[in-house]
């Protein structure tokens, strides 16, 4: 048999694969990944408002030394901190002579172009306007208006995370030939763990759908073990939810780290030189736990931080290709969903 979540926490995180099935042995779920119920969860997601917020990147890659580079539909912007530690974001491109600003350097809180001197504190001036920015303390978010085109909001749709100061964030950016809706859609699509990252995900059971009868939440819910070692392994509960049209959240609810959360936003760039859509996933992996070792984790974030991040760049190595082939048949006209 093979471990499933335990009702609260066990006293010990692993545990052990004892009649491990082989991948090719596993149960086909093709006929539970049905692409209706797949597409009703990405238009319901689309139909929720973003108030125009856009993450960019990691807060702690805004800095007062230098600016962060973003690109939002086209559109280059730059994000930076004032003396004060407040960020500002604004255009890329210096009103003067058209410069590239995130090749320029900050000093004491203002951004000085490296053209000609042009001097930027993060308000109005010679014709550079700054954008409504926000910090949560994780990611960094613009606001767009005139991209987004919907009625603004003053902050972004930020889920609960578990408390910072008690857990250790850290956030991957990635980029892939699609739009939005694909890496929205491979979020939504559970079924693919076990069989697509076979080396990170094992035993995946979807347990509730949002067209379950009875269901109280919209999303899907996932019995899953995380591979750890040979057979031992991790087994949690996670529901998968959609708090905005290009964002998906992961969150533990049973199990070891429960309550850790992954977020998923997918940031549009523009067209690449083929007229091909590019899309940014800026995800940010929030992992807590109440074990008194976790407190060892902490104290070596930094460390943990790179694990963190490679692990997500192993998965979307997968998952963007999956995003980029949705992309393609259906800008062909021949994806089958």
């Amino acid at each position: 048999m093979n471990p499933r979540p335990p009702a609260g926490r066990a006293r010990h995180p692993l545990s052990l694969r004892r009649r491990p099935v082989r991948w090719d042995k596993q149960q086909p779920t093709w006929r539970q990944a049905r692409p209706a119920l797949i597409a009703e969860a990405l238009k319901r997601a689309q139909a929720r408002p973003s108030g125009n917020w856009y993450a960019v990147g990691a807060s702690r890659d805004v800095r007062a030394d230098r600016p962060l580079s973003a690109t939002v539909a086209g559109q280059e912007l730059v994000v930076w901190r004032t003396a004060d530690g407040r960020p500002v974001a604004g255009p890329g491109s210096c009103p003067h002579l058209g410069a590239p600003l995130a090749d320029s350097p900050v000093r004491c809180g203002t951004l000085v172009c490296h053209w000609h001197g042009l001097a930027l504190d993060g308000g109005p001036f010679a014709g550079w306007e700054p954008l409504p920015v926000h910090d949560d303390g994780v990611l960094v978010w613009v606001r767009l208006d005139q991209v987004g085109g919907e009625p603004p909001t003053p902050a972004p749709v930020v889920p609960p995370r578990p408390q910072l100061s008690r857990s250790v964030a850290a956030v991957y950016t990635g980029v892939g030939i699609c739009e939005p809706e694909d890496v929205v859609a491979n979020r939504l699509d559970p079924w693919h763990g076990a069989w697509f990252h076979p080396y990170s995900f094992v035993d995946l059971t979807v347990v509730g759908t949002p067209d379950a009868e009875g269901a109280g939440e919209d999303g899907f819910t996932v019995d899953v073990s995380f591979k750890v070692a040979g057979r031992f392994v991790v087994p949690v509960r996670a529901v998968f939810t959609t708090p905005g049209p290009r964002t998906v959240l992961m969150r533990i609810t049973e199990g070891e780290g429960r309550g850790s959360v992954v977020e998923t936003h997918a940031t549009p760039l523009g067209p690449d030189e083929l007229g091909r859509p590019r899309t940014a996933v800026v995800e940010a992996v929030v992992a807590s736990s109440a074990r008194p070792g976790f407190a060892a984790a902490r104290a070596a974030a930094p460390v943990v931080r790179r694990l963190m991040r490679a692990g997500a760049a192993r998965l979307w190595r997968d998952d963007l290709a999956y995003a980029e082939r949705r992309w393609l048949l259906r800008s062909t006209g021949r994806f089958p969903g």
